[in-house]
């Protein structure tokens, strides 16, 4: 049974969807006025991960990824730049999906941006004003949070304490200071679109809840994001889209934690703000993928060397078993008899497979789950270093457990890709030979060229007293 940590409730609770075998996710997209950093990576692929689960255990995910594609930050870095805000976002958006592509995050289904969905948004706060919720002034059109029952129950923020100005913008048009605004009248020279409030644009918050309400309906199942958008993004999204329908508008909600840099807050001033661009001149798609993989995805992760090197290592072990398996298939026995050996790897490979699963279904807890992976990386090659002809089919069942770890974290991917790749293999295996018959001839200058050569194409030579030369493809 699968359960989530809800934000909402504080608690993991039992996953019920909205319709059978169907998840309606919604994420929040990233601000397209700057570079992807760590931290958007962080999020993306942790939620990229939860969505490859649901999918993995049945469900069909519909997950929607907004682009806030004009607001005051977009508009500002125009007037920076000399350049029209629309050419600004598209620039940052194609950032965006390039560094998502190189992450392995698998593409949401809808990637609705605000100035297509105007008059959506329009209808949104027309309805907002006819229910009481919501009003006209000079300067735009703001939501009344005093009316709305139970606001600041994600962020367990009280309105009362709130601090006026703080992540809040001040009017003088407000009744109250902590109302925020549904749209904004345009200033000179600023982009604006006709509405019935007036020319002007959106406020931030009222966009996902227009389209997420019209992809995703009124309701849906789950919303994510980082922590830092509970408030005031996420909990104005809920005091709008519930007022709006009636009902309560999403079940779970889940938050990934913060990125550090060597124990400090990731920021521009301090110098150490890592862009997925840089850091993927540096360390491989699967690398990164695992380094957050190896924390929860509620809690903090610390960038450093170390760890990165750490992780790195333990990557490079994973494949290490992979291919130890390829190539001990090739001398394995279909009608092996099953000895001490066998019986124990059969049940390294069942308990893990069962604790991989319980930890996956305990809020997505992949740390948990990391352990089942090592355990049986750990039992195949002390079953390897026992047994002369290990049986063939207990290296499958090996080499499924991490397909099917592979599918889930998205790792392993081109390993286990189909492809005619065969040819390649056979041309590998005669440079193999060349470079055997060079060391046979003190040639060690050209052997050492063809290993390395084969080392930077992702396959890594062993000379092995016992077996002779294999190669492993280890390409991270």
């Amino acid at each position: 049974m699968l359960k989530v940590y809800n934000t909402l409730t504080r608690k993991e609770e039992e996953f019920k969807t909205l319709n059978k075998n169907e998840v309606k996710m919604y994420v929040c997209g990233p601000p397209v006025y700057d570079t992807t950093h760590l931290g958007h990576g962080r999020t993306y692929v942790s939620l990229d991960i939860i969505r490859r689960y649901l999918e993995h255990i049945g469900y069909t995910v519909n997950l929607v990824i907004n682009f806030t594609d004009i607001d005051d930050k977009i508009i500002k870095r125009a007037y920076e730049k000399g350049k029209d805000p629309k050419e600004i976002s598209e620039q940052f958006i194609k950032v965006f999906l390039d560094d998502m592509a190189t992450l392995k995050v698998k593409p949401a289904d809808i990637y609705p941006k605000v100035t297509e969905h105007i008059s959506e948004i329009i209808a949104f706060i027309e309805r907002l004003i006819e229910k009481g919720f919501a009003y006209k002034t000079e300067d735009g059109v703001y939501f009344e949070v005093k009316k709305f029952k139970n606001y600041g129950k994600l962020s367990n923020i009280n309105l009362e304490d709130l601090v006026s100005g703080a992540r809040v913008e001040t009017s003088e048009k407000k009744k109250n200071q902590k109302d925020f605004a549904l749209w904004k009248t345009a200033k000179p020279g600023e982009p604006k679109w006709e509405s019935p409030f007036g020319k002007g644009r959106p406020g931030w918050h009222i966009e996902c809840s227009a389209m997420s309400s019209k992809y995703l309906g009124e309701q849906f199942d789950i919303h994510g994001g980082g922590r830092d958008l509970s408030f005031p993004h996420h909990e104005n999204e809920i005091a709008q889209s519930s007022a709006y329908s009636g009902k309560d508008w999403v079940n779970y909600w889940i938050h990934t934690g913060f990125v550090m840099v060597n124990g400090e807050k990731m920021s521009k001033s301090l110098g150490n703000f890592i862009t997925i661009g840089d850091i993927s001149k540096e360390y491989s798609p699967e690398i990164l993928r695992f380094f957050f993989i190896q924390r929860h995805y509620r809690s903090p992760i610390d960038y450093t060397a170390e760890s990165m090197n750490h992780v790195k290592n333990n990557l490079e072990k994973i494949y290490n078993v992979i291919e130890n398996i390829r190539i001990s298939l090739e001398k394995s026995e279909k009608s092996r008899i099953w000895g001490e050996n066998e019986f124990l790897l059969y049940d390294i490979l069942k308990n893990s497979k069962n604790n991989f699963y319980n930890a996956m279904n305990s809020d997505f807890n992949t740390v948990e789950a990391l352990k089942s992976v090592f355990e049986v990386s750990n039992g195949v090659n002390k079953y390897l270093s026992l047994t002369e002809t290990p049986s063939e089919g207990l290296l499958l069942k090996a080499l499924d457990f991490y397909k099917i770890i592979g599918e889930i974290f998205g790792l392993f991917e081109n390993y286990f890709k189909e492809s005619s790749e065969s040819n390649e293999e056979e041309f590998v295996k005669f440079l193999i030979e060349l470079r055997s018959d060079l060391r046979l001839q003190k040639n060690y200058e050209m052997s050492d060229k063809i290993r390395d050569g084969l080392k930077n194409l992702g396959y890594q030579i062993e000379d092995n007293p016992k077996e002779g030369t294999v190669f492993k493809k280890i390409n991270i």
